[in-house]
């Protein structure tokens, strides 16, 4: 798995994004890639802007034990799986903003190392080690640039 902390590996990340166009063809889902870039913000906003609410006690008890393993595990995601609630993006959305956002975050995480994230409480799931950090924004991020081909 790609390391979202490496520069060489995010600078690819940054370059898969940049292929993107707003009128690439979605291979599975729902979402168009302004909406997919939209949704994969969400990752990052809740990392670094106080805009979402956060779960409460039991919601999180909940994630933690049946949902945590299969956000920051190597396993990669199904196609097609459930989208968590505050995920989900139904209105229409900017391309070129999501975009220029979703490269900043991503160039935004890699500068802050993998060593400002380890042992970093999530927002969901208590705090994560370096590794589930990683593996909860590059799986996330590689399963979508694959659903829209990049």
């Amino acid at each position: 798995m790609k390391n979202i902390f490496n520069s060489a590996d995010a600078a690819t990340l940054v370059a898969r994004i940049n292929q993107l166009k707003n009128d690439s063809p979605a291979q599975w889902g729902k979402m168009n890639a302004s909406k997919m870039l939209a949704h994969c913000n969400v990752s990052f906003e809740m990392v670094y802007e106080n805009i979402h609410q956060k779960p409460n006690f039991f919601v999180k008890f909940l994630l933690k034990t049946f949902v945590k393993n299969s956000v920051v595990s190597e396993k990669p995601y199904p196609k097609n799986g459930r989208t968590a609630p505050a995920m989900v993006i139904t209105q229409d959305m900017n391309f070129e903003i999501e975009k220029k956002r979703l490269i900043d975050y991503v160039s935004k995480t890699q500068a802050f190392g993998e060593s400002y994230f380890d042992g970093k409480e999530s927002f969901s799931f208590g705090a994560l080690n370096k590794t589930e950090w990683n593996n909860l924004f590059v799986k996330h991020l590689d399963h979508h640039l694959q659903q829209f081909g990049v």
